[in-house]
């Protein structure tokens, strides 16, 4: 019995392990690969185009874009007109996650073969150049993401203050025109009354008179 138990184990790991595959894409066309991953668990990988003519550069047109997403669509990895690559990322929902590579449409049509190497779990732990390499970009990501973020704060407070300083000219500027206008309001009232009571000394005297 131990021996069908250690058979099977050594199978389930066997199996585990390998997650190698070589597949070819037409150039204009896509492929993808998903694999079932589970939550909080290192995920892996390389890929790289095979040259057929080893003494040759491969040309410009032949190169993939590939695209890892998570169950719900989230981007876990993203890669642009790539000869090879890898990615390391952790998975943060259970599910199925797709891997899907893509190649820019070329007249004539040519296919390329591409080796891709995927591992989770137990077998991404012997990648552990790759997930730190991995989990790095990652992080300069990150920080990218937060230096434009700061950026953009520290450009915002700027603005705000010079909007206030505005707003200070601007409120200055009016309490001196209310002040003027009000004291030259008092003023013409002074007169008016000045006026009005001359007036009416002028007036009384007059009947006192008659």
């Amino acid at each position: 019995m131990w021996r069908c138990i250690t058979a099977l184990t050594t199978v389930f790991v066997t199996l585990v392990l390998v997650k190698g595959t070589r597949f070819e894409i037409k150039t204009g066309t896509t492929k993808c690969i998903t694999d079932d991953i589970q939550s909080n668990s290192l995920s892996v990988g390389k890929y790289t185009i095979i040259n057929p003519h080893q003494d040759y550069p491969l040309p410009d047109s032949h190169r993939i874009n590939l695209r890892i997403t998570s169950p719900h669509g989230s981007i876990c990895h993203y890669a642009d007109k790539k000869e090879s690559g890898t990615f390391a990322f952790t998975a943060y929902e259970d599910g199925d996650y797709m891997a899907c590579f893509w190649v820019a449409k070329h007249n004539p049509s040519a296919t390329l073969t591409i080796e891709f190497d995927w591992r989770s779990g137990l077998a991404a732990k012997d990648w552990s150049k790759v997930a730190k390499r991995g989990q790095l970009e990652m992080m300069e990501v990150d920080l990218k993401k937060l230096s434009d973020t700061i950026a953009i704060i520290h450009d915002e407070m700027y603005y705000l203050r010079e909007r206030e300083e505005s707003m200070q000219i601007l409120i200055r500027s009016t309490n001196a025109k209310m002040a003027t206008f009000s004291f030259f309001s008092l003023l013409v009232c002074l007169v008016v009354v000045s006026i009005q009571l001359w007036h009416l000394k002028t007036f009384f005297e007059k009947k006192k008179v008659i």
